[in-house]
């Protein structure tokens, strides 16, 4: 202990004013920084702006806009109700008129139950993605309702890859075959149509009403 001792003592007579005023400095600043993480809550803790907080998150530095998430989960599920059901069923549902009744009810199921729940959940204010489905309010009805649009939405899917067929085999081509990306996307093709329609009645009839 004395030879301890006797060690600091040299050390601490070896050091000038300057380092020692710095050491001294050194371990207040630590002790002070302990004492402020021990005693710290949210009474005493300073205001942190939201932007100052975004440089220490951890995430996807892609941004994707609201809409382009909407139209994406529209999409992704369009096309895994296809893969699942119309894919998937075709080696036990033999007849096209069966695969095409069960893929229906299945894309009126699921967006009544899935898809339009998870527009509803990841909405930016509350109700924004409101404009992205045929039945906005959730009621009973609406899954009878989205069951009814689907086969519609989905006779078109039909048609337009008929139409598509036709025209390729006219000029030597080969015919597009169902497939999940492909029909995905033709889907939401004609699902926005039919909403963007659905938009311009409302307001001509919201105008016709405003007139008389």
């Amino acid at each position: 202990m004395r030879r301890k001792d006797d060690m600091a003592r040299k050390n601490k007579d070896w050091q000038t004013p300057e380092e020692r005023k710095s050491a001294q400095d050194y371990y207040k600043l630590h002790s002070d920084a302990v004492n402020d993480l021990v005693s710290a809550n949210e009474e005493n803790s300073p205001v942190v702006s939201e932007a100052e907080l975004r440089k220490y998150r951890s995430g996807s530095k892609i941004k994707l806009s609201e809409t382009v998430k909407a139209l994406l989960v529209k999409y992704w599920f369009n096309g895994a109700v296809c893969f699942f059901f119309f894919l998937g069923l075709g080696n036990y549902l033999r007849d096209l008129l069966d695969q095409l009744f069960v893929l229906g009810l299945a894309m009126g199921i699921f967006t009544d139950i899935l898809v339009n729940n998870v527009l509803r959940f990841i909405a930016k204010p509350e109700g924004a993605n409101d404009r992205w489905m045929m039945v906005p309010k959730k009621q009973l009805s609406s899954l009878f309702v989205n069951i009814a649009y689907a086969y519609v939405v989905l006779f078109f899917v039909y048609m337009f890859y008929n139409l598509v067929n036709t025209v390729l085999q006219s000029f030597g081509g080969s015919v597009l075959s169902v497939e999940p990306l492909l029909f995905g996307l033709f889907y939401l093709g004609f699902d926005l149509l039919f909403i963007a329609m659905k938009k311009l009645m409302i307001r001509i009839i919201d105008d016709a009403k405003k007139k008389v």
